[in-house]
């Protein structure tokens, strides 16, 4: 027994004792947890043998026995006196490890992703000492049964990460964050990691903790894993492989901030500072504006919109550009707008970007939500830059994001459709199963249920494989539905009548009703605010900030045809003017989904971020939302769903 190793046991004795008292002052236990005791009234599912693995020392929490509780500290550390026989075999235990390492595997169990050991506390109490990061186990996985608890649910999502990756050294504090961690990387839901995937992200997750632990880390509420998954989301995965400590440390203390409001408790409302009407001017803007001239300057201010497509393949793009064409009218002479079109991916979007700030654009609008990480890392990069991005159910503070309500539209298309009916049968054809969409089509469903009850909506998705080629409208007519919800804008280059609410008959489609998007007021409004100093304004809390308007900021309107008879004109006007006053609101009171209740209580009003969020299908709506394997394996549409999926299975953030 060497003196060195006698001098080691006394600091770790002192570092335990230490730990006791820490422990003891917070009213924190101060013994060794014993997994014997936390399973006493715990049920349990099963037992699965692992066979030998590496384990994570720092995941190692306790001992599976009672015996063990008063040999050491919370930290492993002993705390028995040097004179004890347990004093003596952890001294040569030591002496072992100084000469030639411990080796010989300790007994374990694994319980809620921490273990506790059934044989070789004291190797692993050495091994704590001298900082070791790992030690072989047979491990034996006790699961318990599953309960709808937070805990729970993240170790289950746990347990299908590990059966993918055989990673066992990570700890998340949020659900989803397994999921989202699997997509970062490139890999999809049950796909195995290669020896490779694992030996790249170790050494990836260990240079990033590392570096997030410099720069305290233990002070943000949430752990390395967790900060990681937030810092891949801007700078990607590809590039952090490569990256160096220095510069993971640079990347890291720019999106500091970001990672706080990402990985906090709070819900998703409490980050996000929705606005759900334009900010009115101030006097003292209106006087500036008298003044100086709306602008406020004379020097041309540069504005780019980042496309998915172009205008000749694409309604959404078309529709945006025609918002941009609104702004030039608007705002002639004061600002100088360029269009960026045909940036399928992330990466694409990225390069335009950096171009756009390079030939002098100060305010960027990136007008699809498969731009937001690209819109994200460009706003930390370029902080003097003003970049908005058109999506939802997104929190991040170095941009701003944007979108608009929709279903209050689809609501008054529902209800006209619930009158005009024939058949009971009616049709609404969607595009992607992303953010929102859900929302649209249930409020157009509820609006149909308002005022006919025994009509049902017959729901098809026109980015499904199963539907390529197929002439959806045709579809839909020869299953009975004569009135059909589409597209509520058109390609110029691909006119039809296909648009709006429309009813068929076998011969031309007659349009009834048309939901409209005003993007030009959209972005006219947006572009005032920020010449007018109401950015400022909007901007002052902590929140992120993101634009949600609706009827009654006038950037959603409905066009109504002649042929609709008058009464029902009226009905409908009257509907549309309490909406815009918020008299009456699409997802109050009881609501029913496919599978039951969602909303039992007649007075219960559903927040704006459950209805961003809906995941489910109402009552009277026959069919289904897909997932990402479902749909055609078009860029666009991968990289759509990723980003703003409905299911949570498909989604990256």
């Amino acid at each position: 027994m060497s003196s060195v190793s006698m001098e080691h046991y006394l600091a770790a004795m002192k570092a335990g004792k230490k730990d006791m008292q820490a422990k003891s002052v917070s009213e924190e236990t101060d013994l060794l947890p014993a997994l014997d005791s936390i399973l006493e009234n715990v049920e349990i599912r099963g037992e699965v043998p692992l066979g030998l693995i590496d384990i994570p020392l720092e995941r190692v929490v306790g001992t599976k026995t009672r015996g063990r509780m008063n040999s050491f500290a919370p930290n492993f550390m002993p705390i028995l006196d040097d004179t004890s026989e347990f004093a003596f075999k952890w001294i040569n235990l030591c002496d072992a490890h100084l000469r030639e390492g411990i080796r010989d595997p300790i007994i374990a169990y694994e319980y809620l992703n921490k273990y506790y050991v059934l044989e070789g506390n004291k190797r692993v109490s050495v091994l704590k000492y001298f900082d070791a990061t790992s030690i072989p186990a047979y491990v034996t996985r006790i699961i318990p049964a599953w309960k709808d608890t937070k805990e729970i649910r993240i170790y289950y999502e746990f347990l299908d990460f590990y059966n993918e990756t055989s990673i066992n050294y990570l700890e998340v504090t949020k659900e989803e964050n397994y999921r989202k961690l699997r997509r970062l990387t490139g890999h999809r839901q049950n796909e195995r990691w290669s020896a490779d995937d694992q030996i790249d992200f170790r050494s990836c997750y260990y240079r990033f903790s590392e570096v997030f632990e410099e720069l305290g880390g233990n002070k943000l509420p949430c752990t390395a894993a967790d900060a990681m998954i937030s810092y891949m989301y801007v700078f990607g995965y590809p590039s952090m492989k490569d990256e160096t400590p220095a510069g993971l440390k640079k990347n890291l203390k720019k999106v500091w901030e970001e990672i706080a409001i990402d990985q906090s408790d709070e819900k998703p409302e409490e980050k996000t500072d929705l606005k759900l009407d334009p900010t009115p001017d101030s006097k003292k803007n209106l006087l500036t504006q008298i003044f100086t001239g709306a602008a406020g300057s004379s020097k041309q201010v540069k504005i780019a919109f980042i496309h998915v497509k172009s205008t000749e393949t694409s309604s959404w793009t078309y529709a945006h550009e025609l918002g941009r064409m609104h702004l030039d009218d608007a705002f002639h002479g004061q600002i100088l707008t360029t269009a960026y079109e045909n940036n399928a991916t992330a990466e694409d979007a990225a390069r335009a970007i950096e171009q756009a700030i390079a030939e002098g654009n100060t305010i960027i609008f990136t007008t699809s939500p498969v731009f937001l990480s690209a819109s994200i890392k460009a706003a930390v990069d370029h902080p003097d830059v003003k970049i908005l991005n058109c999506s939802l159910n997104t929190a991040h503070k170095y941009i701003r994001t944007y979108y608009a309500r929709m279903f209050e539209a689809k609501l008054l298309n529902g209800v006209l459709a619930g009158i005009m009916t024939d058949t009971n049968k009616i049709g609404y054809i969607a595009d992607y199963p992303i953010t929102s969409m859900a929302a649209n089509i249930n409020a157009f469903a509820i609006g149909v249920k308002m005022v006919n009850p025994q009509a049902r909506i017959y729901l098809e998705w026109s980015t499904l494989k199963e539907n390529h080629g197929v002439d959806l409208t045709e579809k839909l007519y020869n299953m009975g539905a004569t009135y059909i919800s589409h597209l509520d804008m058109i390609v110029p280059q691909h006119a039809t009548r296909r648009f709006g609410l429309y009813r068929v008959n076998g011969e031309t489609p007659v349009n009834l009703a048309l939901p409209i998007l005003d993007w030009g007021k959209y972005y006219e409004r947006i572009i005032r605010n920020i010449l007018h100093g109401t950015w400022n304004t909007d901007g002052k809390t902590e929140k992120a900030v993101s634009y949600f308007w609706g009827m009654s900021s006038g950037i959603v309107d409905v066009e109504w045809s002649p042929a609709i008879p008058s009464e029902t004109r009226n009905l409908l006007e009257t509907l549309k003017r309490a909406i815009m006053r918020y008299d009456f609101k699409p997802f109050n009171g009881v609501l029913h989904s496919q599978d039951g209740t969602i909303q039992p209580n007649p007075n219960s009003q559903m927040s704006l971020t459950d209805i961003i969020n809906i995941d489910w299908l109402a009552d009277n709506v026959i069919g289904f939302i897909p997932t990402a394997d479902d749909l055609m394996p078009e860029i666009e549409t991968q990289n759509m769903v990723r980003q703003e999926g409905i299911r949570k299975e498909d989604k990256t953030v």
